[in-house]
């Protein structure tokens, strides 16, 4: 496969702190980000490449895919020797058993991500779901790091969440988190079979989706749809209220099964700031009832959080998990609770 990676601006921080050096994949349905960290925790070179798309191919290609970036980084830095990799991918996916079990949108099913990318890396391979991965970046390090019982949720294309009970991680064999196919409405239908699902109702896809089905327009994006709710759109505006009216929905169910100190929100979605924690915590509110109120905030770490979640896990394999130094390297990265809720 010839590679052309787009390469990212790195941070100048280190936000891991001292340890191994690792490399790190954050697999997407489209793009895939690959990064080197050094053993200063610096993560020294970020490429972001396509995502290959075979079919029923697919995984084999995306492990291709991640070997070649690998031979390049050793190409370009050979002074950085890396000692393990971290892997995340989207879809179904089984931690404990290294499997990537289904993507419908990427065509792999029961396929051995693991083992395959030990064999083609020589390396050993931490592998999990994307948006797990992610949440322990903002766990460790980020906007989550003061609590011990908080949901990450991720609302780009899909909507998904990793949830921390009594500060770990968990993952129900892969299912946990899928809160995006909870039903929330009696329509429109969703990818995975389902009605009504949060995923096909309030993901910044489908906010988009939905108003140009409503209007025949072609908006790329739930950005432009709120542009035009606040310009006084009113299918538009009614758009976007009802997305922010499931998600409110969704989240009280989270709310009273788990009993969250707080709820973090990233991915493209939590770019519109204000204009969506605002009507959300107002919303949430007036649902939950006895219940703890947990505190909204945004994301901190940033569009590298995939990647960062996948070098802490490689490190973890080494006997390296993210230590207080490793913390305090990354309060840099985040706001403070008060800041973030400003």
């Amino acid at each position: 496969m010839t590679l052309d990676p787009v390469q990212l601006q790195a941070p100048a921080a280190a936000p891991l702190g001292g340890g191994a050096p690792v490399l790190a994949f954050d697999v997407g349905g489209t793009d895939t980000k690959a990064a080197l960290v050094d053993g200063e925790g610096r993560l020294v070179q970020v490429a972001r490449i396509p995502t290959p798309h075979a079919g029923t191919g697919t995984g084999e290609a995306v492990v291709e895919a991640i070997a070649g970036l690998a031979a390049r980084y050793a190409a370009e830095h050979p002074e950085v020797v890396p000692q393990a990799a971290g892997l995340l991918v989207p879809g179904h996916v089984d931690d404990d058993a290294g499997i990537g079990v289904f993507a419908e949108n990427l065509g792999w099913r029961d396929f051995p991500f693991r083992a395959r990318a030990e064999g083609a890396l020589g390396l050993p391979v931490s592998f999990s779901h994307d948006v797990r991965g992610a949440g322990e970046a903002e766990h460790r390090l980020g906007a989550a790091a003061p609590y011990r019982d908080v949901v990450v949720m991720a609302i780009g294309t899909g909507i998904a969440g990793a949830i921390f009970v009594d500060g770990r991680l968990h993952s129900g064999g892969g299912m946990a988190g899928e809160m995006g196919h909870s039903r929330v409405a009696d329509g429109p239908e969703c990818a995975c079979g389902g009605v009504g699902c949060l995923e096909a109702v309030a993901s910044a896809a489908a906010i988009a989706r939905r108003y140009n089905a409503l209007t025949g327009a072609r908006v790329p994006g739930a950005r432009e749809v709120l542009q035009r709710a606040e310009e006084g759109d009113a299918v538009a505006r009614q758009v976007w209220d009802s997305a922010v009216d499931a998600l409110a929905l969704d989240l009280s169910h989270t709310v009273a099964l788990l009993a969250p100190e707080a709820i973090v929100i990233g991915g493209g979605l939590a770019q519109a700031g204000q204009a969506l924690f605002g009507p959300l915590a107002e919303k949430l509110d007036g649902i939950l009832t006895f219940h703890r109120r947990p505190v909204l905030l945004p994301a901190s770490i940033g569009e590298n959080a995939g990647v960062i979640g996948a070098a802490l896990r490689a490190r973890d394999l080494l006997g390296a998990p993210a230590t207080a130094a490793a913390a305090a390297a990354a309060a840099t990265l985040r706001p403070s609770a008060a800041e973030a809720a400003s």
